[in-house]
């Protein structure tokens, strides 16, 4: 049989990442065009320039294709995955009529209020789908509970009017909601000319951008857990119902219908915490060194705890970073080893926490994101954790996903599962060493545990003697 493909698109905060992949799970070509820098013209507020997500869409699409050794009239579908938790808003012609608000935009978790230049308002997948289509449809799978009225058991706007309208949102002004899996619409000659995509193309619904990362890493199995090393970290795992949030998790839509994910709480930020650090030595070859020198450290980085909390959520703006435990043998790269501690353990006790209320007992952590290239980080985690931490050939892990629900969508593959086991394929498997998990457990439950919450009132303390009089 001769290969087919599928256009895979993430549409991250950062960048744009395109991918044509085969029914095998194999990237044929990819390409990305990084995002301009998010504008802050307010505290709090966080909005994407312009029109960055649809005019970086098309540009990454465009140099994707460019690069396709194949037939484009055998690419038989696209999957779109994007960003959640943002809001946009667009005129009734479908035009943005204000900036698109990032997931970091305290604006948008605040209620509706309506504006007669408002058409719709919805998700940045909506939003895309519009872009390419014409069609004003969009996943269920990325409205998010706290901003749109969605019913997390019936996968489907409220018919509970007294909770619909708590939003505000009037019924005519959301997009026409589907399952993942669907063909929202067909690619326009318009959106064909300005993207190089064939133009008819079927564009599929998956869901938020981290469910269907999961999906993308083969994440159907409740034996396993999942840790995404993205802007925003968090750990998942799957389940078949919807249950309540307990302040150690929440509930999430899969890209598979009818499933949930269970994510624990997170760092937002992420993996920026890394990419900062990196980014006060401009020299490449510095980064490199940057890993040599921490992989030498011994474990626990001598003494050296830091909390990774550069990225304050809005009801806590007191938090900050904090380095702890310096003495004169520590380096620099004591300190990238001890960012990547931070973050591990920082999520272990979310995941412990989290697999506590629900009565889980993972045995395998799958690792994603850019982080997971990291051959130090990936024994970290397997360190901390003290489970075999697995990674995937295909890193992109959204592109998959996305791809995984083109296939199923456009009936190449009869399942979900039936695509998974033919597309999802494991790399490497990091086992963790024994005597490294013990220290890390010592320092851990003796001292990381407590450090964040220790620190608290002094950092409220210094908030609101110098942030908020300055």
């Amino acid at each position: 049989m001769n290969d087919v493909f599928f256009v895979g698109v993430d549409s991250g905060s950062q960048s744009t990442k395109v991918f044509i992949i085969n029914q095998r799970g194999e990237v044929v070509a990819s390409a990305d065009q990084p995002l301009r820098p998010m504008i802050n013209r307010a505290v709090g507020w966080v909005e994407h320039p312009g029109d960055d997500l649809w005019e970086s869409l098309k540009t990454a699409l465009r140099r994707l294709l460019d690069r396709f050794p194949g037939d484009r009239d055998d690419i038989l579908g696209m999957g779109l995955c994007s960003i959640r938790c943002c809001r946009v808003f667009l005129k009734p012609d479908g035009e943005l009529a204000a900036p698109v608000m990032s997931w970091m935009d305290v604006r948008a978790y605040e209620t509706y209020e309506d504006d007669p230049a408002i058409g719709y308002t919805g998700s940045t997948s909506g939003y895309l789908t519009f872009r390419l289509t014409g069609e004003f449809r969009d996943t269920i799978a990325n409205a998010f509970q706290h901003q749109f009225p969605v019913d997390m058991k019936t996968w489907a706007w409220s018919e509970d009017r007294d909770y619909f309208d708590r939003f505000r949102i009037p019924q005519e002004k959301l997009f026409e909601a589907h399952l993942p899996g669907e063909i929202l619409g067909r690619v326009t000659a318009a959106a064909a000319e300005a993207t190089g995509l064939p133009q008819g193309l079927p564009v599929v619904s998956t869901a938020n951008d981290k469910a269907v990362e999961a999906l993308g890493t083969g994440l159907m199995d409740p034996d396993a857990g999942l840790l995404s090393l993205g802007t925003y970290i968090t750990a998942m795992i799957v389940g078949t119902e919807y249950r309540d949030a307990t302040g150690t998790f929440f509930t999430n839509l899969a890209s598979v219908p009818n499933r949930y994910l269970y994510e624990s709480n997170g760092i937002r930020g992420g993996m920026w915490h890394i990419s900062w650090f990196k980014g006060l030595f401009g020299d490449e070859t510095t980064h490199g060194l940057l890993e040599t020198e921490a992989a030498t450290v011994s474990a626990g980085s001598d003494g050296l705890l830091i909390v990774p909390d550069w990225l304050a959520p809005a009801a806590e703006l007191f938090k900050k970073g904090v380095m702890i435990g310096f003495d004169r043998r520590h380096t620099r790269g004591h300190i990238y080893r001890a960012l990547m501690e931070a973050i591990a353990m920082r999520m272990k006790n979310n995941f412990d926490a989290m697999n506590a209320d629900l009565g889980a007992v993972p045995r395998k952590l799958v690792v994603c994101g850019g982080g997971s290239n990291s051959r130090l980080f990936m024994q970290i985690v397997a360190d901390v954790f003290g489970l075999p931490a697995v990674r995937n050939v295909v890193n992109g892990a959204a592109a998959l996903g996305a791809v995984i629900s083109a296939a199923v969508a456009t009936g190449f593959y009869r399942t979900y599962d039936e695509a998974v086991g033919n597309m999802v394929h494991e790399k490497d498997a990091y086992e963790p060493d024994c005597e490294r998990h013990a220290r890390y457990t010592r320092i851990n439950e003796g001292a990381y545990t407590h450090l964040s919450m220790m620190l608290d009132e002094t950092l409220r303390t210094i908030h609101e003697a110098y942030e908020v009089n300055h």
